[in-house]
């Protein structure tokens, strides 16, 4: 038995000592190929390396990888996201007709929890598109009630991606070592989960210094870290239609709501009534709006003003998104709003709809 027992441990040992830890290797299996004849290998965003696969549908890559990274297997129309570093053996093997795009993986438990949270990502979607396709189907049926059938399936459309996104987020905090989490931190709302990502992006600077993509996140966060909520408003002067400089500190000592907005936003425009009746509602009480247009035509945004009653102050450079304010404030989409204290720090942001009113009427009450 003891010599039974010490073969044993030096079987696996001999194994331990024939995996290459100077490389990274990856290979699988296509079963139903068909006309698929090779698979690419990206390397992050990169096309690296490509791969016949041979007489029984197999293939194999061999990469130099001293860090983790990000690898995407390409079949067909198919996409397979992995990560591998030096001394692992991933194999993947799939079948080509199998529409569910299901695989197997082994050799890597970083790669096996991407396909845990591509399979999460996939069971909330399916709740989506039933939603939207319930959606679709009571406006075809009836389409006077369009509104009345938004406002009760919004509440579940949102309660959906609040689940899934607190489902992840866990994920994240379970996972801060690998690439994985990082990988799933993408997925999530990245405004709502503003200061946790920031933070979560602090934790991970040190420990991937050579990984491009988890670096740029980190460079991104420290910017949004500069306008996330309780940092200072970062103050500017810029020009209202009339060429008069306007100062943001100059509304120091009430609530305003910073208004990044243009006449060419179509979700701009439709936020803008509830803008005017919140406004209407609670300027006694200390709230203004200063509107900042990513427009580059006087003529539409002084008509947008105009047709949409906003009656406060207005701003822009005219530069579109070459805006320096825009850029000051990490704004990289429209409406975008930042709702600024009296002590010139950002309270909240992109309170849109409803929240916008519930902020105002439990802050100035």
């Amino acid at each position: 038995m003891k010599k039974l027992i010490i073969g044993a441990f030096m079987g696996i040992l001999f194994a331990a000592s024939c995996k290459n830890n100077s490389e990274l290797s990856i290979s699988g299996k296509v079963e139903n190929a068909g006309e698929v004849k090779k698979v690419l290998l990206y390397e992050a965003d990169s096309l690296v390396d490509s791969a016949f696969l041979n007489e029984d549908s197999q293939f194999k890559f061999r990469r130099l990888a001293p860090d983790a990274n990000f690898y995407t297997l390409v079949i067909g129309d198919k996409n397979f996201l992995i990560i591998g570093k030096n001394g692992e053996e991933i194999d993947l093997n799939t079948n080509y007709t199998d529409t569910t795009n299901t695989y197997t993986i082994d050799g890597s438990e970083d790669s096996k929890k991407v396909q845990s949270i591509n399979k999460t990502q996939s069971d909330y979607g399916k709740i989506y598109e039933k939603l939207q396709s319930d959606y679709s189907n009571a406006v075809a049926a009836n389409p006077a009630k369009k509104d009345s059938i938004f406002n009760i399936l919004m509440p579940e459309f949102q309660s959906n991606m609040d689940k899934y996104s607190a489902t992840v987020f866990k994920f994240v905090q379970d996972n801060k070592d690998n690439l994985a989490a990082f990988y799933a931190a993408g997925t999530i709302d990245q405004v709502k989960y503003e200061l946790e990502l920031i933070k979560y992006a602090e934790e991970i600077k040190p420990k991937f210094p050579n990984n491009k993509a988890v670096q740029s996140f980190v460079t991104k966060m420290e910017g949004m870290k500069l306008v996330s909520v309780g940092q200072p408003a970062p103050d500017f002067v810029l020009n209202n239609p009339d060429g008069i400089p306007i100062k943001l500190s100059e509304y120091k000592g009430k609530y305003v709501l910073l208004d990044f907005w243009a006449s060419w936003c179509a979700p701009c425009r439709e936020e803008n009534p509830n803008i005017v009746t919140q406004h209407k509602a609670f300027a006694a009480k200390g709230f203004d709006v200063l509107g900042v247009s990513l427009d580059d035509d006087k003529g539409d945004w002084m008509r947008a003003i105009r047709t949409d009653n906003l009656n406060w102050k207005h701003v822009s450079d005219l530069k579109r998104w070459d805006s320096q304010v825009a850029a000051l404030y990490k704004v990289d989409g429209i409406p975008a709003s930042f709702m600024i204290d009296p002590q010139g720090k950002i309270a909240a942001k992109n309170l849109r709809g409803p929240d916008l009113e519930k902020f105002l009427s439990e802050t100035l009450k």
